[in-house]
């Protein structure tokens, strides 16, 4: 086994836990100093971002990164999770699903589209008076969720397919961070009259990270390719070239004066001369400063 700092991609099956995942991980690489940019549910499946070692300070530049998702939604019903594991609480009746055309469909995905207010489903992770909302729910506590503001770029219905008593809808999704595919489903449907949970979810995009370059379960064994933090960094913040003595700096804790200029964002990837990530920049006044440095690895 190898303990190594960078970033993986990883496919994650359905069934078990983010964690589950993690735990897998910790394993193939040697080391426990594992974390991951942003879960996923049992049920889904698709891209998780893990930090290995000393990139594990690079999951807060990535927690917040816009996502794609494939998914489908199944109208005429309504669970208490939201998603095909809850209880069905709610179905519709055949004349209510017939008045539920590919139009309305449409339209109701257009009104989720752009800058909405959702509220989370009451089975997630969020906490409330320090428990996760789904233990509560679970207990059989009442929880009321506060609303918060999301972004859904596209909410591209692909497929409609109307079986068993019920209406099928394949959908991308591109969206902002935090926002709940379940809470989306459940919204479109009850938008419709008819009641709506999710039946499938597949995460394929976080920010510029895809699907296709993530390794299986299965190939965690064989300790794949990792990215380097460099490498990440950079695609997520753009890139700035520092000197020996700037990376010196930087490293102390000094500011490089009247060097603001050099980057376009609020951030950037300080790389050294031997390619390897200093640290991540950011402005003070005309200055950088570095905001998070990354452990030197010894030459």
């Amino acid at each position: 086994m190898r303990s190594a700092s960078g970033i993986l991609l990883v496919d994650k099956p359905g069934g078990i836990t983010s964690h589950d995942v993690v735990a897998r991980t910790r394993r193939a690489f040697g080391t426990r100093k594992i974390g991951h940019a942003g879960t996923l549910d049992p049920m889904a499946t698709g891209l998780l971002v893990l930090g290995i070692e000393g990139a594990t300070r690079l999951l807060t530049y990535l927690v917040g990164l816009d996502k794609t998702y494939e998914t489908t939604i199944r109208l005429g019903a309504a669970t208490t999770t939201d998603d095909a594991e809850g209880e069905i609480v709610s179905t519709s009746g055949s004349d209510e699903l017939a008045s539920v055309s590919d139009e309305r469909i449409a339209g109701g995905s257009a009104e989720l589209t752009g800058a909405i207010s959702q509220v989370p489903s009451t089975f997630s992770a969020i906490k409330v008076d320090g428990r996760r909302a789904y233990d509560l729910a679970r207990s059989g506590q009442d929880v009321a969720l506060k609303a918060r503001e999301v972004t859904i770029d596209r909410f591209e219905v692909r497929a409609i397919r109307r079986t068993d008593g019920f209406v099928d809808v394949d959908a991308t999704i591109d969206c902002s961070s935090g926002t709940y595919i379940r809470a989306l489903a459940r919204d479109l449907g009850a938008g419709l009259g008819v009641g709506g949970h999710l039946t499938m979810l597949r995460r394929t995009r976080i920010g510029p990270f895809f699907l296709e370059d993530a390794h299986t379960l299965d190939a965690l064994a064989e300790q794949p390719a990792i990215l380097e933090p460099a490498e990440v960094a950079a695609r997520v913040l753009g890139r700035l070239d520092v000197s020996a003595d700037e990376a010196r700096d930087l490293r102390h804790g000094k500011r490089l004066d009247g060097a603001a200029g050099r980057i376009t964002g609020a951030n950037a990837a300080a790389i050294g001369p031997d390619g390897a990530l200093v640290g991540i920049v950011e402005r003070r006044g005309d200055a950088l400063k570095s905001a998070m440095n990354m452990p030197e690895v010894p030459a």
